[in-house]
Formats: structure tokens, sequence, C-alpha cells
């Protein structure tokens, strides 16, 4: 049996006043722009068959879930696989310079890998299983949900599609709140469409922190 199809929804703004990098730090919560994104995109999944709600266990992504999960009358179900990507730079400030802190070049070595952070690779081998255990585990008449984060869903788009894992972060197309879908098609995972439900709210968010 083959889940109808899944979407992996990323969480909406989160509040960071302080413009760090969040990374898997406990306690960043959503704003309330992303509540209300959150909201959204809940409304925008409401017309499909959802069965599943599946989510990373960090603050920002549980909270991004409880509305999908409400929507349907489901519990979220918490998944370390689907988590954040580590990241060295953790609790700093985004774009603060390296030439102020000049120890840090070393972490700067190796984008392809990268050197600050969770290798891509491994990134992709933990979200793999989770996303086909999904597909498999599910059935032809309903949906599964994960709720995860920019990084991991961007390194299964470029996985499924066969592109090289490294790539610039600033093209990557994963907006908050975004939904990107995929389908189980002649035993391969195929990307079946992207939506932005949020994007009236984008204006003025902040997204920064990712990693």
């Amino acid at each position: 049996m083959v889940a109808r199809a899944l979407h992996l929804v990323r969480h909406g703004e989160v509040h960071n006043p302080a413009g760090v990098v969040y990374e898997r730090l406990p306690g960043f919560r959503l704003s309330e722009r992303g509540e209300a994104m959150a909201a959204i995109t809940a409304a925008w999944l409401a017309d499909k068959p959802v069965a599943r709600v599946v989510s990373s266990p960090l603050l920002r992504t549980q909270q991004s879930a409880q509305p999908i999960a409400a929507t349907f009358g489901l519990e979220v179900e918490p998944d370390d696989r689907v988590i954040e990507g580590g990241n060295r730079f953790a609790g700093r400030a985004v774009g603060r310079s390296v030439l102020r802190h000049p120890a840090d070049l070393r972490l700067l070595v190796n984008p392809l890998r990268p050197s600050w952070g969770e290798a891509f690779t491994a990134i992709r081998d933990r979200m793999r299983p989770a996303v086909l255990e999904a597909l498999l585990g599910g059935d032809p008449e309903h949906d599964v949900v994960i709720v995860s984060h920019q990084l991991p869903i961007w390194m299964v788009h470029r996985s499924v599609a066969g592109l090289p894992l490294a790539h610039d972060p600033r093209r990557r197309r994963c907006a908050l709140s975004s939904v990107t879908s995929f389908a189980l098609r002649d035993g391969r995972v195929v990307e079946t469409g992207y939506e932005d439900p949020a994007a009236e709210l984008r204006v003025g968010a902040i997204d920064l922190g990712a990693t």
C-alpha cells in the first residue's frame, strides 16, 4: 500500500529578535506571524485526505504541525530524522563578519560539504527513509504530512530531481510555511508540486536563522 501523496511543510516565521542561527537550539517558537502562516497552510491542506501528521521535534515545527493535526483530528508524531540540519554557527548572529572572527574562516573552507555543518549527504540519507516510510506506510486514499525545515526539504527536492546536493542557500525554493509535495510513481519518488499558501504574509517577514 502506498500513500496518495506526501506533503513536506516548512515551519512558519520564527520569533528570533537577535537574528541568530537557531539550528536545533531549544525555545525558538513561532512568531505571531508564524502562527498565522501555520494556520493558513493548515487551511490550504484542509481539502486533502490527510491521515497522518509527522513533525521534527523542534518547537517551531511542532507548533506549525499542530493546526494541521487539529484540522484532521490527528496527533502530531515526532520524528528525529526530519530535524533541522546541524550548524556550527548555532546561536551566532546571521551575517556576522568572519573578518572580526578570523578563526571562523576554517568553517567556510568547503561549501560543497558544507564544512560549517551537517553534511548534505547525511541530511539526504536521514530524510530518505522518513520519506519512503511515509509513502510506503500509507494507503492510496490518503496523504501524509511531514513538517520539517528548509534545508532538509531542499535536500529531498534536489535528491529526487537528480541534482547535486551542493547549492547556493540563497536560491532555495522553500518559503516559510510552504508545501512541497511528492508521490511514488513506478517505484520512484517524484516531486508533484510546490505551493506557497502563506505568501501574502511573507511581506515584512523575517526569514533568518535557517541552516
